[in-house]
């Protein structure tokens, strides 16, 4: 039940950005590996009955987009003289998936209330455009104090290419 509070608090933590230093200090993963989750089974493809695949990603591929993209982003700022280590750097992008996480849902949700076309690809890029925005400023939020002062834009490109690799996905999903 002590976890579960923790995981609550750092998702609140995500949703409201402020000072990060709860989500720094008290590091896990079991919220992103619950988000990593749910992205992948929202945008995974499925094959239909003439054993073709739709196109969308498979669980696997979303699974390690994130989880070594995460590890890339975290490398970058461990190069450029970063002061988060390793794993409390993967807890904060993994938490901050949370917004592209609540998009895949909408997304999905609009899909099946049959929206298509233009109208449907306009609403899911609006939804998907905010959510990456909340998305790369909540993990700004969190890391820019950690990061090497004179090296703060080099080091927030590679968080928010993340995230736009993140959000493509949920746009383009089947």
């Amino acid at each position: 039940m002590r976890d579960m509070r923790a995981v609550g608090n750092k998702f609140y933590h995500v949703i409201i950005p402020r000072d990060g230093s709860l989500l720094l200090n008290d590091w896990d993963l079991w919220g992103p590996l619950i988000l990593c989750t749910l992205l992948a089974l929202l945008l995974q493809g499925h094959v239909s009955t003439e054993n073709k695949n739709d196109g969308g990603p498979q669980f696997a591929q979303v699974f390690v987009i994130i989880w070594v993209g995460a590890a890339v982003v975290t490398l970058n700022s461990k190069l450029l003289d970063g002061k988060l280590s390793f794993f409390q750097s993967i807890c904060v992008l993994g938490y901050c998936v949370f917004p592209l996480s609540v998009a895949a849902v909408l997304v999905k949700l609009f899909g099946l209330f049959g929206l298509k076309g233009l109208t449907a690809f306009i609403i899911d890029f609006i939804v998907a455009t905010v959510s990456f925005v909340w998305a790369v400023f909540a993990a700004v939020c969190f890391l820019k104090p950690t990061n090497n002062p004179g090296k703060k834009i080099i080091s927030t490109y590679p968080v928010g290419l993340f995230y736009f690799v993140i959000a493509w996905l949920v746009i383009s999903q089947p």
